[in-house]
């Protein structure tokens, strides 16, 4: 098995943790204000869950996921495409040595809280967690 950068290791220093979330904040208001310049891209509401970053703050891998899951396809391919143009506009607004690379990944957050709900519905799995 090949090593994961994200979660080998004692985990994610204080500072990956911090500009992981200024990325987060930051690339959700750019996707939310329209300010990159593609109308297929403004057209979609995406949510940005999560954002890791590389101990050398140089990869920014964002989970997204479409709201309602919808278009997902889409999304991606539209996200891709518009990489460069996220990247600066996201470094515009940060104080970083770098602008990180933008990866994009699906978040999967959702999907396993919604399969939770359903498992504690279940009556057996109720029953026993009641007692």
């Amino acid at each position: 098995m090949g090593k994961n950068r994200f979660t080998d290791g004692p985990g994610p220093s204080q500072r990956q943790l911090r500009v992981g979330e200024l990325i987060r904040r930051t690339l959700s208001d750019v996707l939310l204000r329209g300010d990159i310049h593609d109308p297929e891209l403004n057209r979609l509401s995406i949510t940005v869950g999560e954002v890791r970053v590389s101990p050398d703050l140089k990869v920014a891998t964002a989970y997204v996921v479409p709201l309602g899951g919808k278009h997902e396809g889409d999304m991606f391919e539209l996200l891709d495409r518009n990489r460069s143009e996220l990247r600066r506009a996201v470094s515009k607004e940060l104080t970083l040595k770098f602008a990180p690379e933008l990866r994009f990944r699906l978040d999967e957050t959702f999907d396993r809280l919604d399969e939770t709900r359903r498992l504690f519905s279940q009556d057996a799995v109720r029953r026993d967690v009641e007692d």
